[in-house]
């Protein structure tokens, strides 16, 4: 982060709305818009913010699965390739 590019208070981003933009858009850093002092919003390029989500989305995956480690909810390699293999024979069944 450049603290002098990327912390920006909300009357310049007033006067230069297109300016910021192009700059987040470019640079892929966010940009910080503070009020009265203090950070009140963030401007982020979308790619980044989309990379963003997923990243979270992941976490989340990742901490549920941890949830259910500890939880024993748990089946074996055999038992839930035995349960596709048996979803997908009923699917190929229904289609023909």
């Amino acid at each position: 982060m450049n603290l002098i590019e990327d912390i920006q208070p909300v009357t310049y981003l007033k006067g230069n709305a297109a300016h910021l933009l192009n700059q987040v858009n470019e640079t892929r850093r966010p940009v910080i818009i503070t009020q009265n002092g203090l950070a009140r919003a963030v401007l982020q390029d979308p790619v980044s913010y989309e990379s963003m989500r997923n990243t979270i989305d992941l976490l989340k995956l990742m901490v549920q699965g941890e949830d259910d480690i500890r939880a024993g909810r748990l089946n074996d390699q055999d038992v839930v390739f035995s349960r596709i293999e048996a979803g997908l024979m009923t699917r190929k069944e229904q289609a023909a």
